[in-house]
């Protein structure tokens, strides 16, 4: 070997000697705190963590499960979490009292509540003047919808305690429910209903969107748009193969069972909750103006939001738009 062969071996090894020598840069930590016990609804979430796409992003990410008795947005403007699940009423509820709070991204295109009647029900019109079970939130969200474009009335509406029982009992009753829960509960029961998705009938709202503060976003871009990429991945993987995030699912929420599972990915599949509307050209994830203009003005037409309320400051494309995921 010549001299200049060996200075360039010697060149080579010292530079392998000091890759070797250098700890390997730490993932950035990252804490994000559902808005309930572990489901099918967060699964994409699970999977970027089973799948390791949050560590190839260079994230330690802990999921926490949120809960009934837990406060999600408290908890992230306290600085107890990084990112939390969200949902457009919410967060332009907080905008109008001047809260800092940011939707980056969306998990779904379209929201999953609905209403669950008995089969002999034609259409939501038809529900118009008859008993209907909603909780106490739904006041602030989809039933003042209702009553707009159908004609509900309050004393129309009974409460919702989340006990299916009562459906069961009478005929005559409707009541809310998510695409993915209630009406599998109820086909376990033996139940033939129907069950009316209100996002086709124009309800506008994003759901399962991710939220943070507006500081975390200046101060930690680059840890905002790789957790938001990760996870988009993680939910284009999930409605493919949802095994690896389901085990995950199980191992934090026991009491979910395999079958659950399997009916909230196969509805929200043939829903394209995750994949339709504007991902289906522009990707996973995708927000737009109209989309949430759409939302602001129905909660300023029903009085539940000050027509003052800046709505831009709500949510960001900036971490979406450009990532095509498919």
């Amino acid at each position: 070997m010549s001299k200049a062969g060996h200075i360039v071996g010697a060149i080579g090894m010292a530079v392998l000697t000091l890759a070797l020598a250098m700890p390997a840069r730490a993932a950035d930590p990252v804490r994000f705190l559902t808005s309930w016990y572990a489901e099918a609804e967060q699964g994409g979430f699970y999977e970027a963590k089973a799948e390791g796409l949050y560590d190839k992003a260079g994230l330690d990410v802990t999921i926490t499960m949120g809960g009934p008795q837990i406060n999600t947005l408290q908890l992230l403007l306290a600085g107890d979490a990084d990112f939390v699940i969200g949902y457009d009423f919410q967060i332009l509820k907080a905008r109008e009292r001047n809260l800092p709070f940011v939707t980056v991204a969306t998990s779904f295109q379209s929201d999953i509540q609905g209403i669950m009647t008995h089969d002999d029900v034609d259409s939501l019109a038809a529900l118009k003047g008859k008993p209907i079970l909603v909780g106490s939130a739904a006041r602030q969200t989809f039933w003042p919808w209702l009553q707009k474009t159908f004609g509900y009335t309050d004393d129309q509406a009974r409460p919702y305690t989340f006990n299916l029982q009562p459906f069961f009992a009478d005929p005559t009753l409707s009541q809310q429910g998510y695409l993915t829960s209630e009406p599998f509960s109820a086909m376990q029961h033996g139940a033939k209903i129907k069950f009316f998705l209100l996002s086709e009938y124009g309800y506008s709202p994003y759901s399962t969107t991710i939220v943070t503060t507006d500081a975390y976003a200046k101060s930690h871009p680059d840890v905002v748009a790789r957790f938001v990429k990760a996870t988009l991945e993680g939910w284009r993987d999930y409605m493919k193969n949802p095994a690896p995030g389901n085990a995950l699912i199980k191992r934090d929420n026991p009491k979910m069972s395999g079958a659950e599972l399997d009916y909230a990915v196969a509805t929200m599949n043939a829903k394209h909750i995750v994949d339709g509307g504007d991902a289906k050209i522009l990707g996973l994830g995708i927000m737009t103006e109209a989309h949430w203009k759409q939302t602001f003005d129905f909660m300023v037409s029903a009085d539940l939001l000050s027509a003052k309320t800046d709505w831009h400051a709500a949510f960001t494309d900036r971490f979406v738009k450009d990532l095509n995921i498919h």
